[in-house]
Protein backbone atom coordinates (compact mmCIF):
# COMPACT_ATOMS: atom_id res chain seq x y z
CA UNK A 1 0.00 0.00 0.00
CA UNK A 2 3.29 2.73 0.72
CA UNK A 3 4.85 1.94 -2.53
CA UNK A 4 0.88 2.82 -3.95
CA UNK A 5 0.66 5.96 -2.18
CA UNK A 6 3.96 7.01 -3.38
CA UNK A 7 2.70 6.63 -6.90
CA UNK A 8 -0.13 8.51 -6.42
CA UNK A 9 1.41 11.32 -4.43
CA UNK A 10 3.85 11.63 -7.51
CA UNK A 11 1.12 12.47 -9.56
CA UNK A 12 -0.13 15.44 -7.26
CA UNK A 13 3.33 16.85 -6.40
CA UNK A 14 4.02 18.36 -9.59
CA UNK A 15 1.46 21.08 -9.41
CA UNK A 16 2.51 21.50 -5.70
CA UNK A 17 6.10 21.89 -6.57
CA UNK A 18 4.82 24.94 -9.15
CA UNK A 19 3.64 26.90 -6.83
CA UNK A 20 6.82 26.23 -4.58
CA UNK A 21 5.55 23.94 -2.19
CA UNK A 22 5.99 19.76 -1.80
CA UNK A 23 4.59 16.89 -0.40
CA UNK A 24 6.42 14.18 1.69
CA UNK A 25 5.04 11.13 3.04
CA UNK A 26 5.37 10.52 6.64
CA UNK A 27 3.24 7.18 7.51
CA UNK A 28 0.52 4.80 5.95
CA UNK A 29 -1.57 3.09 8.55
CA UNK A 30 -3.19 0.05 6.49
CA UNK A 31 -4.61 -0.82 9.44
CA UNK A 32 -7.14 2.31 9.86
CA UNK A 33 -6.47 3.69 6.09
CA UNK A 34 -5.19 6.68 7.03
CA UNK A 35 -2.06 8.30 5.40
CA UNK A 36 -0.03 11.20 7.33
CA UNK A 37 1.93 13.63 5.12
CA UNK A 38 3.63 16.55 5.58
CA UNK A 39 3.19 19.66 3.36
CA UNK A 40 6.36 21.77 2.68
CA UNK A 41 7.48 24.68 1.39
CA UNK A 42 5.06 27.43 0.15
CA UNK A 43 1.84 24.68 0.93
CA UNK A 44 3.21 24.27 4.33
CA UNK A 45 2.25 27.68 5.41
CA UNK A 46 -0.58 28.68 2.68
CA UNK A 47 -4.25 29.31 3.82
CA UNK A 48 -5.24 27.00 1.45
CA UNK A 49 -3.19 23.85 2.78
CA UNK A 50 -6.07 22.29 3.90
CA UNK A 51 -8.44 22.99 1.01
CA UNK A 52 -4.98 21.46 -0.46
CA UNK A 53 -5.06 18.72 1.48
CA UNK A 54 -8.62 17.25 1.30
CA UNK A 55 -9.89 18.21 -2.39
CA UNK A 56 -6.25 17.08 -3.72
CA UNK A 57 -4.07 14.82 -2.42
CA UNK A 58 -6.86 12.85 0.08
CA UNK A 59 -9.03 12.43 -3.20
CA UNK A 60 -6.44 11.16 -5.48
CA UNK A 61 -5.61 8.86 -3.35
CA UNK A 62 -8.91 7.60 -2.28
CA UNK A 63 -9.28 7.18 -6.34
CA UNK A 64 -6.16 5.88 -6.89
CA UNK A 65 -5.20 3.34 -3.37
CA UNK A 66 -7.86 1.06 -2.23
CA UNK A 67 -8.09 1.09 1.74
CA UNK A 68 -7.26 4.64 1.89
CA UNK A 69 -9.86 6.18 4.14
CA UNK A 70 -8.30 9.88 5.14
CA UNK A 71 -5.36 11.93 4.46
CA UNK A 72 -3.63 13.85 8.17
CA UNK A 73 -1.43 16.48 7.88
CA UNK A 74 1.39 17.08 10.50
Amino acid sequence: MKEQVEQALAKVRPSLQADGGDVRLIAVDENTGIVTVKLTGSCGSCPFALMTLKQGIEQTLKEEVPGVKEVRSV
